[in-house]
């Protein structure tokens, strides 16, 4: 599966489905009408985009909706884009100018000093 780019309006349909695992979309633009104030056409626009993308499949009856991506996987992939747009890629670069204006408890500094301990395993 290629990598699939969400916008904030489409992430906003996908936290709903990632909650719920499947809802109608008459259900969904209730919901976003009621949260964002779009409109059902809008709403339904964009569940449209992302069944184009294939962030997400319909089935019917109904027009039920459930998600095809994993919320994990998207958080990977829009991190990496980050990455990549503020940091030239550089996991360290990132890591090192974060770090710099952050006060951490000693709990924290634990925690990511197991993680690195697991990663040179």
């Amino acid at each position: 599966m290629s990598e699939i780019r969400l916008h904030e309006g489409e992430l906003n349909i996908m936290e709903l489905l990632w909650s719920n695992k499947v809802l109608a979309a008459k259900d969904i633009a209730k919901i976003i009408k009621e949260y964002i104030g779009w409109e059902k056409n809008t709403t339904y626009t964009v569940i449209n985009r992302l069944i184009d993308k294939g962030a997400i499949k319909r089935e019917d009856p109904g027009f039920l909706c459930k998600a095809c991506i994993s919320k994990r996987t998207v958080q990977n992939i829009e991190t990496k884009a980050l990455f990549n747009k503020l940091y030239n890629g550089s996991l360290n670069t990132f890591l090192t100018e974060y770090l710099k204006n952050q006060t951490l408890t000693p709990a924290e500094i634990l925690e990511l000093e197991r993680i690195i301990s697991e990663q040179k395993l």
